[in-house]
Order: structure tokens, then C-alpha cells, then sequence
């Protein structure tokens, strides 16, 4: 199989680096095409240990220098994993909606933080960055092998599929302060655009939310923002 630096079209990704790259295999190891092992490499005990867990899953790993010009010309990584990408449903119960984010960084840290508050299903409407970019998985930290992630055409598509979601909708017009929020379940906590934020439209079949912050700043950061949410309407499950 020809090595193409990642492009929307491509059936395959890359984990970018041996931490990414094991959790990838320990995760979805039917996915794995391969993995890049540099000349260059180190045996340390983190590559020792991903090269035996390779051994054991039948994984194939090739010593490739080119693969390394072509997928980290700037020589930042010295393993990389290639997989399958696959089409993914979301399932019932709690999701972080995102309506049209834009940067394959701050998708990749709400991911993270999605998975670090127990939140399993992600759901993108279009247009959207591609999850599967490696900026993505590479900001993620290795959390989008732990999450389902379904893009939708349009806001509609996915209320029908999902109707009996509250929707909370996070907006700075929004009267009504996050802490004051009464929480029903199952719900969704929409996000929109990084530069836009949520149309108007969506104050008509969404309870809107506000998250209060000083005046000093004009808005808080679509990572950011999504955390403290998240935090907010997870946080019954972290009590001791």
C-alpha cells in the first residue's frame, strides 16, 4: 500500500507517535494496518512494550524511513501507526453536539475532555473538520479511540434520529446562567462554530445556557467552554 500524506479522501489515518500509536493498538487493533518504526528509534521500554504487544496481535510493523519523510518531514516522531478508518453511530443517552467546528485542534481537546468526563457519544453537523485528521487525533491524546463520533447533514437529522434529547444550546444571548440550569436526561450540550457561534434558529427547539464570565473578555474559548458544560452536567458521577 502506496504511503500518502493524509488527505480527507484517503480509507486510512495515522497515529502520530508511539504513545498514540499503542493506545490505537490497544484499542482498536482491528483497525491497524501497520505500524512505522523509524532507523532512528530508541528501544526504550515504551517501544519495547508496543513492539511485543505488535508480536502478539499480529500486527505488522515495518522499519520504513520514507514513511517518515513523508508523514513527519519535520522528524517530530519516530513510530507511527496506520489504520482503517470506519463509519461510526453514536448510541442513546448524553452527547456533546458540535455544529460546524473548524479547527482539528480544538476538536481534538474537547474529545479528550469528553472521554475524561465519561461522555461516549460525539455527534458533528456538517460542515465539520475531519476527526480522523492526525491534528486531531494527535491533540486528542489518543481519546477519539475511545469515543463514537457521527457526522450529520444538518441539525434536523439529528433531532429526528435522537428526539427524545433535551437540547441544551450554549449561547452568549442566553438568559439563563449555566449553574441555575434545570438538567433533564437524556440530553445533548450544542456548541457551535469557534468564529460564530449557534444561529439564532436554534433558540427555537433548544433551552438555552450562558456561561457567566467577566467582562473583561468577549467570549471564552470553544474548548473552554465545552469543558466547564461538561464538567457542570457530569459532575454528580464524580462525587465521592
Amino acid at each position: 500500500m502506496k504511503i500518502q500524506r493524509y488527505r480527507h479522501e484517503l480509507e486510512v489515518s495515522y497515529a502520530l507517535g508511539a504513545t498514540l500509536t499503542y493506545e490505537l493498538v490497544s484499542r482498536a487493533p482491528e483497525s491497524v494496518t501497520r505500524v512505522f518504526v523509524s532507523s532512528s528509534t530508541e528501544e526504550t521500554e515504551g517501544i519495547g512494550r508496543l513492539l511485543n504487544r505488535c508480536q502478539e496481535l499480529g500486527i505488522s510493523v515495518e522499519q520504513s524511513d520514507k514513511a517518515f519523510h513523508v508523514l513527519s518531514p519535520k522528524g517530530n516522531w519516530f513510530v507511527i501507526g496506520e489504520f482503517r478508518k470506519k463509519d461510526m453511530r453514536i448510541t442513546p443517552g448524553m452527547h456533546l453536539v458540535l455544529v460546524n467546528p473548524s479547527d482539528a485542534g480544538n476538536l481534538g481537546t474537547i474529545i479528550r475532555t469528553a472521554v475524561g468526563f465519561g461522555i461516549e457519544n460525539i455527534a458533528i453537523i456538517r460542515p465539520g473538520v475531519d476527526f480522523y485528521d492526525p491534528k486531531t487525533i494527535r491533540a486528542s491524546m489518543g481519546a477519539v479511540f475511545h469515543v463514537a463520533i457521527e457526522y450529520f447533514g444538518c441539525i434536523e437529522d439529528y433531532r429526528e434520529r435522537f428526539p427524545e434529547n433535551r437540547l441544551y444550546a450554549f449561547m452568549l444571548s442566553s438568559s439563563t446562567p449555566l449553574t441555575e440550569i434545570e438538567k433533564e436526561e437524556p440530553c445533548s450540550l450544542v456548541f457551535g462554530n469557534e468564529a460564530t457561534g449557534l444561529p439564532d434558529a436554534y433558540k427555537d427547539f433548544c433551552r438555552t445556557v450562558v456561561i457567566k464570565h467577566s467582562n473583561n473578555i468577549d467570549s471564552l474559548n470553544l474548548p473552554m467552554a465545552a469543558g466547564i458544560a461538561m464538567y457542570e452536567f457530569t459532575k454528580d458521577k464524580w462525587r465521592a
